[in-house]
C-alpha cells in the first residue's frame, strides 16, 4: 500500500507591486482634482468682488510682448477694462477710455489695462488698431484675470485706488470720458 504523499504548500507567485503603485497614481490625481473642483466651488460662492475690497496683483502680457505686474506699479490709479472684439457695447466706451487714457499717461500716476476676454488674437489687434487703442492691452489667457475679478460678461471696468483696493466697479460701457475722469480724480487726490 502506498502511503498518501503530503500536501505539498501551493506556490504562490508573488504579483508585482505594479497594480499597487496604479491604485496609488490614480487616487492621488483624482484627490488633486477634487480638490480643484472643491477651490473653483468656494470661488464661485464668494460672489462678486466688492468695492473696499484689496485687490491682488494683476499679470499680464500684451499683444505687444511687454509684461505687466501691478505689483510693480504701487501708489498708482489702475482702471481694469474688460473687453472683446465681438462686443458691440465694447465699441461704444473704446473712445471715451482711449482719450481719458490720453489725458491721465503724461502724469504717470494712472494705469490703464485693457483685457481681451475670450477672443482671437487677430480679431482683437485689429479691434484695437480700428479705435487707435494705444494703453497697454492684452489676451487674459485661461481666464485668470477674468476669474480674479469674477466678471459676469463684457465690458465691464474695475478701477482699483493708490493703496490696491478696488474703488469703482463700472458693468457695461462708460458713457463718457467725462464720466471716467470723475471716478479717477478723486483717487488721484
Amino acid at each position: 500500500m502506498t502511503q498518501p504523499s503530503p500536501i505539498e504548500p501551493l506556490e504562490i507567485e508573488s504579483k508585482s507591486s505594479a497594480p499597487t503603485a496604479v491604485f496609488v497614481f490614480v487616487g492621488v490625481i483624482l484627490l488633486a482634482f477634487l480638490g480643484f473642483l472643491y477651490m473653483g466651488l468656494q470661488r464661485s460662492q464668494q460672489g462678486p468682488v466688492k468695492v473696499g475690497d484689496p485687490m491682488p496683483p494683476i499679470v499680464l502680457t500684451t499683444f505687444d510682448g511687454d509684461p505687466i505686474d501691478t505689483s510693480a506699479e504701487k501708489g498708482k490709479v489702475v482702471l481694469v477694462n474688460f473687453w472683446a472684439s465681438w462686443c458691440k457695447p465694447c465699441e461704444s466706451e473704446a473712445a471715451a477710455l482711449q482719450e481719458a487714457w490720453e489725458y491721465y499717461q503724461p502724469g504717470g500716476q494712472v494705469l490703464f489695462i485693457g483685457v481681451d476676454y475670450v477672443d482671437t488674437e487677430p480679431e482683437a489687434l485689429e479691434s484695437l488698431e480700428k479705435y487707435s487703442i494705444t494703453y497697454p492691452n492684452g489676451p487674459d489667457l485661461g481666464t485668470k484675470i477674468s476669474q480674479m475679478f469674477r466678471i459676469t460678461g463684457v465690458p465691464e471696468t474695475f478701477i482699483i485706488d493708490r493703496d490696491g483696493n478696488l474703488a469703482y466697479i463700472q458693468i457695461g460701457p462708460f458713457g463718457s470720458t467725462d464720466q471716467i475722469k470723475s471716478l479717477i480724480d478723486p483717487l488721484l487726490q
